[in-house]
């Protein structure tokens, strides 16, 4: 049978999604059943164990399919990406209102009612989704009401949809000095390919998770000669985005941070390790 990416498709010999039939072997095959993400950010790893390292994030609101439950752990693909791992089974609710809003700035506070004051209870990271039951203001602030309770400052969120056309450069770089997490994909920590797939997210375009992905299917190849603003620069393993020709953006090992660094100067200090760049594209507006 043909060995397939399980980033990307779930099968196991015991199980497989069943859009895999026919195309894998395992012992049963499961549509799954819908879930959500219910906190702000839960770790997918390749196995049921905390020791493992992280493969990606998934953020509140994020919709996900569950193929197995077991020994405190769901088995799940992401509906945003089609990444499949294994998330904590408390990470998720299955009776969740749908979202109807997003997080817009790098990070805010969720508080437990329309007060800033009041005892955050959570941290929520840019592309987090909520849903929005009312209104509400206090001390002079306007706070968008959460179905249970909590509260948002309303300028941190806007309806689902809206962002549509905004520029990812520029989302890129509200990123900058965000401490870098390898699998990390929030405001809290984020890797290289999650800054550019959650920026573009957030204006309204996929992405694929990983930096193979990316280089091998995101937007189309281009030239070093032809690099303008927006274009990305791959290394094996590394991504950048080009904020001008001569300048790039990118969460890196080095500074440990989202940085802003000329892009000269990264070919020759990468080089060294990763050896020249592997290629450019331009996404796709």
């Amino acid at each position: 049978m043909t060995m397939l990416d399980r980033r990307l498709h779930a099968y196991r010999s015991d199980l497989a999604e069943a859009g895999l039939e026919g195309k894998v072997e395992a012992s049963r095959f499961t549509q799954g059943a819908p879930a959500r993400v219910a906190v702000p950010v839960v770790a997918l790893r390749p196995e049921p164990n905390l020791a493992r390292g992280i493969d990606t994030e998934l953020l509140l609101g994020e919709d996900v399919t569950v193929f197995d439950r077991a020994g405190g752990w769901c088995w799940v693909k992401a509906a945003s990406d089609g990444y499949v791992g294994y998330v904590a089974a408390d990470a998720l609710s299955e009776g969740r209102p749908a979202p109807n809003h997003i997080i817009t700035v790098q990070r805010t506070f969720l508080y437990p009612e329309p007060e800033l004051r009041k005892p955050h209870q959570a941290i929520l990271s840019m592309g987090s989704r909520v849903h929005v039951a009312g209104e509400a203001e206090a001390r002079g602030n306007r706070y968008v009401v959460l179905e249970d309770g909590t509260a948002i400052f309303a300028k941190h969120v806007q309806p689902i949809g809206v962002l549509d056309g905004a520029d990812y450069v520029e989302i890129v770089a509200r990123f900058l000095e965000t401490p870098y997490l390898w699998g990390g994909r929030s405001g809290l920590g984020i890797d290289c390919s999650g800054l550019v797939q959650l920026a573009m997210l957030m204006t309204g375009r996929a992405a694929p998770r990983d930096t193979d992905m990316q280089a091998a299917g995101l937007g189309q190849p281009i030239d070093r000669s032809e690099i303008r603003r927006g274009d990305l620069v791959f290394w094996k393993g590394h991504v950048a985005v080009f904020e001008n020709p001569e300048t790039i953006l990118h969460a890196n090992g080095q500074s440990m941070t989202v940085a802003r660094e000329n892009f000269a100067a990264a070919v020759e200090r990468i080089g060294w390790l990763y050896e020249q760049p592997t290629g450019y594209r331009r996404p796709i507006s």
